[in-house]
């Protein structure tokens, strides 16, 4: 069959377009596939490095290998939120141990911002430990959290897990799903589940939330709300309150502020209260409270410090200390540096009286450490250590080295129990007759807070071995304790023939009442004692002060040997009283100080370090009768700056029998009191006063710790018994200049 050209032609013409029809779509599908492609393969490379796990969303394949993808990406998010809270507890162990309850253990969300308070479920709703939060596939974008429930209900379990602060933002994306997750984003108060916020200060009172004293003050809790009043901070405090059980007490200061102290049932010297305060076993709220820490005060009781606490596995180990630069002037010259010794002020007829002194050294650079563990849910022990470099040596000389010697302070081991408010104490540490300013706890000693080493003639003080026993009820308001102290009886034999510590009596008897030290502790004497002293003391904290009352007990004791050969031993019982209080006459700005003492054989525990005892015609110890007193204002004008002034005085009796013999003889000499060089002058003290006033200036103060300037101005008198030739007097100005570093404060 033959076919038209024309036709042949056309046939052959519509399979040409065909073929290029054909090829012109297949090349743009191609080209399509192709930018698909290379767009997809763009974007994969651009967000690959924040999302290596993300599939292609084409097809059903590419959206179940995202399902798998997702799946993978919070699992790896899990184990680093894991790790994260892991550190988180590791830095917080301490705060955890506040967590110890009869009944529960609760946990809080901490964001490492602890002025933020997490969102809680309601009491109500079961609390799920590691709930993993799984988002729509459409919020593939944003990061999966995988958080922990917090609750303020005290029955229903609680989570051990911190969770950490990048899951805020997670949780919030997720705050629509029926569990409520920790968060550390700002509490909404209208919402009542929020009032929770209260319960960071239930768990850890003493946070940046405290005053200067330590007391948590519920009317500073952070908050988004511009509602800040009374009535807001005493409703979050009712609800802490009744959070907490038998953890926290309420109370509203003078101010209006609303307060919040722990009592009975958590454990005492368990607290590290940061930022605020040392520390210390609970206390009651009584005005005055513990030692604001930067003080001098608080730093010669031994204060510790919150930017040097620490944890090794169960430990917890908190530094303290400071670098001290310290100096004085003075119209008199006695080589004894900044540790004032008054009973050595020279008389008109030494030299020294008509020569000014000027010395200056860093020798009271003082370091200390806390060691402390968990015994039990209600019991704690600690171990304290604190030195300076106050102790001289033979190579101590202020011409080249000036090497003085490290020396201890206090050392000591501290148990507490919380359940029945029990603690008991053993080492070397501040006397229970020292004046305290709040309970019966260690290192809230009541001190005059000077310059000088020796703190103030007057103060009743010494830092010796003791085993105390305390015990305190109605939530820390009155306290008793008894201790049982290193005795050492301080004699003057002025008259006697004195060898050694074996005294020749005027009817040839020798009696011995000291005997050098020997090895480690020469060439110091220690005195023969045969039983300990006995100390006891009584202390009220009320709503406003501090008021105690305190006993000794001493015993003298001696050996008289008679010229055949026969001996016998003395013992004398004697003793004392006396009592102290702190008022706030501004609480927390303005205190008044007053302490004293009185009683017989007792004159070593005064700073004055006058006699306790001399000897009588039969050899036998006569105490000396004594008295120590103190007034002070201690005044915190601002956060930076105190200023002070005290008076203290100290007298001692007199005891004699023949015209040579005894303390305070009238028939001394006096004659050449007030000659140069004469060496007619007994001058048997009878009394040492001095006044003083005086201030601390925190002129830096940050993390770095604090740097502080002190200023002393003091005037001592010292009188003497009246002998023939008159009663000779002498008095002492001094200008005391103190800079110190405080690193961990």
């Amino acid at each position: 069959m033959k076919h038209n050209a024309n036709d042949s032609d056309t046939v052959k013409n519509r399979k040409k377009q065909t073929v290029a029809k054909g090829q012109t779509a297949s090349s743009l599908r191609m080209e399509r596939v192709s930018k698909r492609c290379r767009k997809l393969l763009l974007a994969g490379f651009m967000m690959a490095p924040l999302f290596p796990a993300m599939a292609q969303n084409t097809g059903q394949a590419a959206t179940k290998n995202e399902a798998v993808s997702i799946e993978t990406l919070e699992q790896e998010i899990r184990h680093i939120e894991q790790a994260q809270a892991a550190l988180q507890q590791d830095l917080l162990a301490v705060r955890q141990q506040l967590l110890a309850k009869k009944q529960q253990q609760s946990t809080m969300a901490s964001a490492g911002d602890q002025k933020k308070t997490p969102e809680v479920a309601p009491s109500n709703a079961p609390m799920l430990a590691n709930n993993a939060v799984t988002l729509p596939a459409n919020k593939v974008n944003e990061t999966p959290a995988d958080t922990h429930l917090a609750t303020a209900d005290k029955n229903t379990p609680a989570l051990t897990t911190v969770a950490p602060d990048s899951t805020a933002t997670a949780a919030t994306n997720a705050g629509n799903n029926s569990t409520a997750l920790a968060s550390s984003a700002a509490p909404n108060k209208s919402n009542a589940a929020d009032s929770n916020k209260s319960l960071d200060l239930v768990m850890d009172p003493f946070q940046n939330q405290s005053d200067q004293y330590g007391m948590a003050n519920l009317g500073n809790v952070p908050s988004t709300s511009s509602n800040t009043s009374t009535d807001q901070a005493k409703a979050d405090a009712a609800f802490a309150s009744n959070v907490g059980g038998d953890i926290a007490q309420i109370r509203e200061g003078d101010n209006g502020a609303v307060e919040l102290f722990k009592h009975t049932d958590v454990p005492t010297e368990a607290i590290i209260a940061r930022h605020a305060r040392d520390i210390i076993s609970m206390t009651a709220n009584n005005g005055v409270g513990p030692h604001p820490r930067e003080t001098a005060g608080a730093q010669l009781a031994g204060a510790l410090g919150d930017h040097g606490v620490f944890n090794l596995g169960p430990m917890t180990f908190i530094l303290g200390g400071f670098i001290d630069a310290s100096g004085l002037v003075s119209n008199r010259h006695i080589a004894s540096g900044t540790f004032n010794s008054w009973k050595s002020m020279p008389f008109k007829n030494n030299p020294d009286y008509h020569t000014a002194n000027t010395e200056a050294s860093a020798r009271y650079t003082r370091l200390s450490l806390l060691m402390r563990g968990t015994v039990s849910q209600h019991s704690t022990i600690s171990g304290f250590v604190e030195t300076d470099f106050g102790a001289g040596g033979s190579t101590t000389n202020p011409y080249e080295s000036s090497s003085y010697i490290i020396r201890l302070r206090q050392a000591y081991l501290a148990y507490d129990d919380s359940r029945y408010n029990f603690h008991v104490l053993g080492g070397q540490a501040w006397s229970l007759l020292t004046p305290n300013r709040v309970g019966i706890t260690p290192r809230q000693e009541s001190v005059a807070e000077t310059a000088e080493a020796s703190i103030l003639a007057g103060q009743t003080w010494a830092r010796q071995w003791q085993v105390r026993v305390a015990k305190d009820w109605f939530n820390h308001r009155f306290w008793a304790a008894i201790s049982i102290e290193n005795p050492a009886t301080m004699y003057d034999t002025t008259g006697f023939t004195n060898n050694a510590g074996r005294i020749v009596m005027p009817n040839g008897s020798t009696t011995t009442i000291t005997s050098n030290g020997v090895g480690l502790t020469q060439p110091s004497a220690y005195s023969a004692e045969v039983s300990p002293d006995i100390i006891g003391k009584l202390a009220w904290d009320p709503a406003w002060g501090h008021y105690e009352v305190v006993g000794i007990m001493h015993m003298p004791h001696d050996r008289v040997t008679t010229a055949d050969g026969v001996g016998h031993n003395n013992t004398v019982l004697t003793g004392g009283g006396g009592g102290s209080m702190v008022l706030p006459l501004i609480p927390k700005k303005v205190e008044l100080r007053l302490a004293g003492l009185v009683g017989k054989g007792i004159g070593h525990y005064g700073a004055a370090l006058l006699p306790d005892a001399t000897l009588d015609a039969e050899g036998r110890p006569v105490p000396l009768w004594s008295m120590q007193a103190t007034a002070g204002i201690m005044g915190h004008v601002t956060p930076r700056l105190d200023l002070y002034g005290y008076y203290g005085i100290q007298e001692s009796g007199r005891s004699y029998f023949t015209e040579k013999e005894g303390y305070g003889n009238p028939l001394y000499n006096n004659s050449g009191c007030n000659t140069e060089l004469s060496t007619t002058c007994v001058g048997s003290t009878k009394r040492i006063s001095e006044a003083t006033i005086g201030g601390w200036w925190r002129f830096l103060k940050g993390h770095y710790g604090t740097v502080q300037a002190g200023v002393q101005l003091a005037y001592s008198t010292r009188e003497a018994w009246r002998g023939t030739g008159g009663s000779p007097t002498t008095h002492m100005s001094e200008l005391f200049l103190s800079l110190r570093y405080l690193p961990f404060q």
